[in-house]
């Protein structure tokens, strides 16, 4: 029997070329001329989606939203839920606060235009709001997001803000502003938080540990949030010449994907993340950050 919570499920709408890993392959002035796959990709998911009842939440980039109008108005007029990625997905602490408030101005009033609703749902590229930008959450506020999934409470190379909560929370900006913080999940092991959330952690794993981790989190009456892209489940995509690390992270177990998602779709209760937040209380009192 599935577990009676409803967690939050979320693709990050974009396409191959535009992953961080592989951006030394690939410079954003090469994206117009690539093979483009993203609108394919998007539709088997909706598809899928749409065969199992299931309501989602995508997390569009800007870039992709412009150039497919058609593909978000698809994913709104299925039911889901549409929120921010960003316009050109690059790694926010790379980018000034003007650069960062031009582009997230921008995607949001793209998105808005395309389906006719506030847009207040955000997720950064790459999770890449940590402790060297933390001002973008203020930015965030002050252009009218709500909430926000951007923060993964774990060491990494690229992304992490240890030491905040692991659960839904309020989050108090800098400048003192809030928002409704959904963390991307982790699972704990002893003293250790294991990243469970999905994307390369769900292709790289063995099925069974994702299971039993995101299992865990409901069995302690939590929500989780699971991620994925549009290109995780493409084995024809082209390869791109990348280091090892960066090839093993986003090549490896392609070909698995899709049968793992049509396992967690029947192992576990989904929703979009506004589903998953009104079933949980969100204490009054604000975490800062």
């Amino acid at each position: 029997m599935k577990p009676s919570i409803t967690n939050a499920l979320t693709v990050d709408v974009e396409d191959y070329f535009q992953v961080a890993a592989l951006a030394e392959a690939v410079s954003r002035d090469d994206w117009a001329s690539m093979e483009y796959r993203v609108d394919n990709n998007t539709d088997r998911l909706l598809a899928l989606f749409d065969h199992r009842n299931v309501r989602a939440t995508f997390f569009t980039l800007g870039w992709v939203a412009e150039r497919s109008p058609a593909l978000v108005r698809r994913i709104r007029d299925a039911g889901h839920e549409i929120a921010s990625h960003g316009y050109s997905h690059q790694l926010i602490y790379n980018q000034s606060p003007e650069v960062f408030r031009e582009e997230t101005r921008k995607s949001k009033q793209i998105l808005e235009d395309i389906i006719g609703e506030s847009v207040t749902g955000y997720r950064a590229a790459s999770y890449s709001i940590t402790a060297r930008s933390r001002w973008a959450l203020d930015i965030l506020c002050e252009e009218g997001f709500t909430w926000d999934s951007s923060i993964f409470p774990v060491h990494h190379d690229r992304y992490g803000m240890p030491g905040t909560p692991y659960g839904p929370y309020l989050l108090e900006a800098p400048n003192g502003g809030t928002l409704t913080e959904f963390p991307l999940s982790t699972c704990p092991i002893g003293q250790y938080r294991l990243p469970i959330a999905g994307g390369g952690y769900f292709r790289l794993y063995p099925y069974w540990l994702s299971r039993w981790g995101l299992g865990r989190i409901n069995r302690a009456g939590q929500p989780f949030i699971f991620y994925l892209h549009p290109w995780e489940i493409d084995t024809e995509q082209p390869r791109l010449k990348v280091k090892a690390l960066s090839r093993f992270r986003h090549y490896n177990n392609l070909d698995k994907c899709m049968s793992r998602l049509e396992g967690l779709l029947g192992d576990f209760r989904f929703g979009s993340v506004s589903d998953a937040l009104s079933g949980v209380h969100i204490s009054p009192k604000a975490v800062a950050v």
